[in-house]
């Protein structure tokens, strides 16, 4: 029964008026807090990381980190197409739910991805062994790695079921979990992989891979039980349903990574066939090093930004505040990494993997070139995903795709390795201009005054640091790049400590 009170109406407008006091508040505590716990999980992946490629980078040497690099292109690139992009789907699905309370619909698609994670799945896994002997041709120019690819099968399959249980944890915001999941996930990896590449060489390259995946569907699976949602049972019509909603949402997330990993797994064909397989390591050594800073600030995003997103994207005001208040804390949490990775590659370079890598240190200045802007442009990217504008989404991708392929084609056989990372450079000099233009018109976005100030401050700076290795002496670059390192460093610590300190509004 409803009522049409003085005091009911009173009321009524009271809560709407907190609910909307609540929606406008500063978001920078919670993004903080998010990118502190995942960024936490992900300094003690980063490490453990660092002991196990340390490791195998001195068994194996530049070669064993190039085909390390090139098995794992494609077990991503297949199990991408065999997942049809439904563990995004569902995250998205989830997460819309849970920020509406619908308990039911969570449920629904829960089990949902219960049953067709694990489908999708074999049917990548089998497509893999079928087809193991042409990728291998294709990959390597000889067929003597057929085995290996054969039994990466294995690692597809455990990977997509993976995700569609991961899903329910991402969906849910449960980030402690998603913190937790990628630790163990880390710990695994590296007890596995440095006794199976230490006693086995090249040949204990796929079967680490393997344990990987294990590790993670075995953690997914025991974090994601743990959330409480009603138990329901689906009738077929139901299951066909929910299932057909999610393969046509996870298309478009499905062709996304596709076109992205795929673009990854042909540009290391390129190198091999254009350079050689010793020149792929260099570029994987360079590509994991300046992701890995980058790549803490990305998870977060992808981790707790884009559920909240999805909770609010039909308020464009609202999906463009929060918008730039992430881009805001982004920028502000990597902008030191990036100087700090510009200014002692040599250094991370050989901490990292060893001195046989120092051809790979001009790369990674490139490659952190094109992080800085991928810092800016994803953010943006993540309205797209929010909104379900899946057709502009994936074409999107698929001109990233075009201008990363003609440009690594072009530039790798001018310059060599390092025409790969700049390559990458121009593609985010590109994509950042063209998603802007999208959102704007989507939404009406535009970069906050704040924004556009600390990108004044940033840009130049990251330029600067860059070119200097370029004009002087090494040394001299060095001092020059640590003292950048600093000054930002102090800046960013000073700024993120006061916007979390911010009074909200009550």
């Amino acid at each position: 029964m409803t009522t049409n009170s003085p005091a009911a109406a009173t009321e009524s407008r009271h809560s709407a008026s907190e609910q909307s006091d609540a929606r406008r508040t500063p978001t920078y505590r919670q993004i903080v807090k998010s990118s502190g716990v995942i960024g936490a999980a992900s300094l003690a992946g980063i490490a453990l990381g660092i002991v196990r490629t340390k490791a195998i980078a001195l068994i194996l040497g530049p070669t064993g980190i190039g085909l390390m690099g090139l098995y794992g292109s494609i077990a991503d690139v297949v199990q991408s197409v065999a997942g049809m992009g439904v563990s995004s789907s569902g995250v998205r699905q989830i997460a819309e739910a849970a920020g509406s309370g619908e308990e039911e619909r969570i449920a629904r698609t829960a089990t949902a991805l219960k049953w067709i994670a694990p489908l999708l799945g074999l049917m990548g896994a089998l497509t893999l062994l079928l087809f193991s002997r042409r990728i291998s041709l294709l990959t390597f120019g000889t067929k003597h790695h057929t085995q290996a690819v054969a039994l990466l099968s294995l690692a597809v399959l455990f990977t997509t079921i993976a995700g569609g249980q991961a899903a329910l944890v991402q969906g849910m915001r449960r980030i402690g979990d998603l913190a937790r999941m990628s630790v163990l996930g880390a710990i695994g990896g590296t007890a596995f992989s440095i006794p199976l590449v230490y006693f086995f060489g090249e040949k204990g390259i796929v079967p680490t891979l393997i344990c990987v995946a294990a590790t993670t569907i075995a953690t997914s699976w025991w974090f994601s039980r743990r959330i409480k949602i009603p138990r329901i049972t689906l009738r077929w019509r139901e299951l066909k349903r929910e299932t057909f909603g999610l393969l046509r949402l996870g298309a478009a997330f499905m062709a996304s990574g596709f076109l992205a990993l795929g673009g990854a797994y042909a540009i290391r064909i390129i190198i091999v066939h254009k350079i050689g397989l010793e020149a792929a390591g260099f570029y994987q050594s360079a590509w994991a090093i300046g992701g890995l800073y980058v790549g803490i600030v990305l998870q977060a995003m992808g981790a707790d930004f884009y559920p909240r997103l999805t909770a609010i994207a039909k308020d464009h005001h609202e999906c463009n505040r929060l918008v730039n208040e992430q881009a805001h804390i982004s920028l502000l949490l990597a902008g030191p990494g990036v100087i700090g990775t510009l200014t002692f590659a040599p250094v991370v370079i050989a901490l990292c993997y060893s001195t046989k890598f120092g051809a790979a240190v001009e790369n990674l200045r490139w490659i952190c070139l094109g992080m800085t802007l991928r810092i800016i442009a994803w953010p943006m990217g993540f309205i797209l995903l929010a909104k379900g504008a899946s057709t502009l989404f994936f074409l999107t991708d698929v001109a990233a795709t075009a201008v990363h392929m003609s440009l690594a084609w072009l530039l790798i056989a001018k310059f060599g390795l390092n025409g790969a990372g700049t390559a990458f450079f121009g593609l985010y000099i590109w994509h950042a201009l063209l998603i802007y233009t999208i959102v704007r018109r989507l939404t009406g976005f535009r970069w906050s005054a704040e924004n556009l100030r600390l990108a004044a401050m940033f840009l130049p700076l990251v330029t600067l640091v860059f070119l200097q290795f370029y004009w002087l002496p090494f040394w001299l670059a060095t001092g020059i790049g640590a003292t950048a390192l600093l000054i930002s460093g102090y800046y960013s610590a000073r700024v993120v400590l006061s916007l979390v300190a911010m009074k909200h509004p009550q």
